[in-house]
């Protein structure tokens, strides 16, 4: 079982899974960090100063009641909320990680396909031997 283990772990496909796997962790931080401090900054600002973490819908007020001044705050005192601002940055992620791997792919595929439109080698003409 060892053995078999082993062979399974060192295939190709699983060290690419693992590559893949560590690549993509890797690339969500940087996603976080383009989404909540570079995109939703001046998007906020061109909405009025509004931070999109902080953008719910109040759907049960807790104790004290509110008005609360942050999402985290009316998480404090129990309230109830629809967290559509948190949605938002979500679906942003969502979209910038869906388009990076579009381009990935296209451009994989375009490399992928470079390599088997190559011409195969010519065959050398010449006399072949007659069956007698």
């Amino acid at each position: 079982m060892l053995k078999e283990f082993k062979e399974f772990a060192t295939r190709g496909n699983a060290v690419d899974l693992a590559v893949g796997l560590i690549l993509g962790t890797a690339f969500t931080g940087i996603v976080n960090t383009l989404v909540n401090g570079v995109l939703m900054p001046p998007l906020g600002l061109l909405l009025g100063g509004a931070d999109f973490k902080d953008l719910y819908v109040l759907l049960k007020p807790g104790d004290p009641a509110g008005p609360y001044a942050s999402l985290e705050a009316a998480q404090a005192a129990g309230a109830v909320t629809l967290n559509y601002g948190e949605f938002a940055n979500a679906l942003i992620h969502f979209l910038i990680v869906a388009v990076a791997l579009f381009f990935l792919v296209r451009g994989l595929n375009r490399l992928y396909s470079m390599g088997r439109s190559a011409p195969a080698p010519a065959k050398a003409k010449g006399k072949t031997a007659k069956k007698k």
